[in-house]
């Protein structure tokens, strides 16, 4: 690891004032991925200075206000997970929370941590100390050394810009389905435009000197059920193979809106728009669920050591389905 200077902030504005200062410098919020990626030489830009923002008052507050659910960005996971008022108004979400790494990770990872992450892969994450750096194309490279080699838990989605390492988080697909809004020093970002893998070496839409504050998750409508399920070698304590969260709103024993998505399956969190088209305005049966696990998975493109995510995603959509059918 390269030396830097590490700083306390006192209030965000002046976080953000030192990310200005220093070009290359990343700010920590519970540092679970972030020691990884310092430890790796992750970045072609090692860091002048680490800021960190766990000294910020107030940036960890849950609390339900008008309209709905107030994350603060430094809310840990267990928290969220075990908040009641999370659990009683949005309950996909405090699972999401729950089934993410070990207790010990849960306690020091943060909600804004996990949907900022860096995506995952071998390729792009191999340690300088260990060979040598590996430039993939993520790292200033010319190709994803994945297609070729060793991509059996990458995209089933194709590539963006080449590369097919997937989005690792299991609480950014429970916010997709809820319609969350991350709020940062500057902006309001819908939680469908968060997440853009596509500008290289970051996987969202922030800006180098921007920070991500809170996240308002909306109410949801009367009769409205969430579930979300995760696939993993080990359970809770890996990244998913394939995750999945669903928001359904049903009236009159049909479907009147429904929000799915997956991850774990693409360079971003993967809405299953074709699905939620499908079963507008029908019954929440098995045989609905199992056509509409068919349809999200529809358009993929798996390589020869990855095909066995298709048929997995597929069930687990419809799996999460009835999860929600079961509420309804």
């Amino acid at each position: 690891m390269k030396r830097f200077k590490h700083l306390e902030a006192a209030s965000v504005e002046e976080a953000v004032a030192a990310l200005k200062e220093y070009g290359s410098g990343q700010v920590m919020a519970g540092g679970s991925d972030l020691m990884g990626c310092l430890k790796d030489n992750l970045w072609m830009e090692s860091p002048e200075a680490v800021i960190n923002l766990k000294t910020i008052p107030g940036l960890d507050e849950i609390r339900r206000e008008d309209g709905g659910l107030h994350l603060g960005a430094l809310a840990t996971l267990t928290r969220i997970s075990e908040s009641a008022t999370v659990r009683g108004g949005w309950p996909c979400l405090a699972e999401a929370a729950r089934k993410t790494g070990s207790p010990l990770l849960r306690n020091m990872g943060t909600i804004a941590g996990n949907i900022c992450q860096q995506n995952r892969c071998w390729y792009f994450r191999y340690p300088d100390k260990l060979g040598g750096r590996i430039d993939c194309v993520r790292k200033g490279g010319k190709r994803c050394l994945a297609v070729p080699g060793d991509h059996r838990y990458h995209s089933i989605f194709g590539a963006v810009k080449k590369c097919i390492a997937v989005n690792p988080s299991d609480t950014a697909p429970a916010l997709v389905a809820l319609d969350a809004l991350v709020e940062t020093d500057r902006r309001s970002i819908p939680i469908d435009a968060f997440f853009s893998a596509e500008r290289g070496a970051v996987s969202t839409v922030l800006e180098h000197d921007e920070i991500v504050t809170s996240i308002f998750v909306p109410n949801q409508a009367a009769g409205t059920c969430g579930a979300f399920r995760k696939v993993a070698v080990r359970k809770s304590i890996d990244f998913a193979l394939v995750n999945c969260a669903a928001v359904v709103t049903m009236e009159n024993g049909v479907v009147k809106a429904a929000r799915i998505c997956l991850n774990g399956v693409h360079n971003n969190p993967y809405r299953c728009t074709a699905s939620e088209e499908y079963l507008t305005g029908k019954a929440l049966t098995q045989e609905a669920a199992t056509e509409a696990g068919r349809l999200a998975v529809a358009a993929a493109k798996p390589l020869m050591l990855n095909s066995y995510k298709v048929p997995m995603a597929g069930t687990t959509v419809a799996d999460t389905l009835m999860d929600c059918a079961k509420q309804a």
